[in-house]
């Protein structure tokens, strides 16, 4: 055998340890940048800026709007064929149909205090959509539109019902047993602020990131 054919069969020598080392350095790398927190941001590297999706504020927007709107129709339904009559037993005597006009808050808590209820409520929608600028969550958005459209819906009653601005008395209907009257929008702001409850627990924040105490 020629020395050029026993050149070409011998097997490459293997590589260097340091250039090993340096392909491991890359995998290692390469791992490092797969691995990616709850929140977006890369593994071990510090104040990097968060991985997000598009702002859920159109979530926010069509929960809202639905809360609202459910709770209109349902009040105008009340006003128009439900005041001044008999209630309408759904479930028995545990849960009825009766025309309540409410001057406090949610469930009659706080007769004496409308326009200090009405103030809240619209502090309340002012707030809301000062987080919708940086709301990045649909858990948050779900929560935070349940508490704009009930917000919207009792507050509309406190501006345009008798007996004035600031004043009118919310329609409620709900008669539930051992229990308070209340309306739709009473129970869409208790189930959104139910949710966010349950969301600041778990350590999600409105703008999507996950922190952990």
């Amino acid at each position: 055998m020629s020395e050029a054919e026993r050149t070409i069969e011998t097997p490459d020598d293997p590589p260097p340890a340091g250039d090993a080392g340096d392909t491991d350095g890359v995998d290692g790398a390469r791992d490092d940048r797969s691995e990616v927190t709850d929140d977006g941001t890369p593994e071990g590297v510090s104040g990097a800026t968060p991985v997000r999706g598009p702002r859920r504020v159109a979530v926010l927007v069509a929960v809202a709007a639905f809360a609202y709107l459910v709770d209109l129709a349902t009040k105008i339904w009340v006003v128009t064929s439900l005041e001044n009559q008999r209630s309408i037993d759904v479930i028995g005597d545990w849960m009825r149909f009766r025309a309540v006009r409410n001057a406090g808050a949610a469930f009659g808590i706080g007769s004496a205090l409308t326009v200090v209820f009405t103030c809240i409520a619209a502090a309340v929608i002012v707030v809301i959509f000062r987080l919708a600028r940086r709301l990045y969550s649909v858990p948050w958005a779900i929560a935070l539109g349940l508490l704009l459209g009930g917000a919207l819906g009792n507050l509309t009653d406190r501006l345009f019902r008798s007996p004035g601005a600031f004043q009118g008395h919310v329609v409620d209907f709900v008669a539930v047993q051992h229990f308070a009257v209340f309306n739709l929008a009473d129970s869409a702001i208790v189930c959104g602020g139910i949710l966010i409850v349950l969301l600041s627990f778990r350590g999600l924040d409105p703008d999507g990131t996950v922190h952990r105490d």
